[in-house]
């Protein structure tokens, strides 16, 4: 159970099955946002390049620390991207079941 007053924001990466294209976002619930964007419920981009996988996300405590870093990876390469989830996933892994 988490402590009264804390909060969880996630800032995610999903990708294609062929991995060729990244999806950057930031959602207060990993979970359900992750099966939105697979229905074909989370807007455009994911819904026409089918990035459905979730393959990267950090936790953070307050809304604008999420937001603040989403635009600084929408700022990044796309080198500098692969780098940062082969940190975390070295095998580019589909997270999607372990998200909790």
């Amino acid at each position: 159970m988490r402590p009264i007053g804390t909060h969880n924001y996630y800032t995610y990466i999903l990708t294609n099955r062929q991995r060729s294209v990244l999806y950057i976002g930031v959602t207060n619930d990993l979970v359900g946002r992750v099966d939105k964007h697979k229905k074909g419920e989370g807007g455009v981009f994911t819904k026409r390049y089918q990035c459905h996988f979730l393959v990267y996300d950090e936790r953070y405590q307050y809304i604008d620390h999420a937001i603040a870093r989403e635009k600084e990876f929408k700022g990044w390469t796309r080198r500098k991207k692969d780098i940062l989830i082969m940190e975390m996933n070295r095998d580019w892994r589909f997270l999607d079941p372990e998200v909790d």
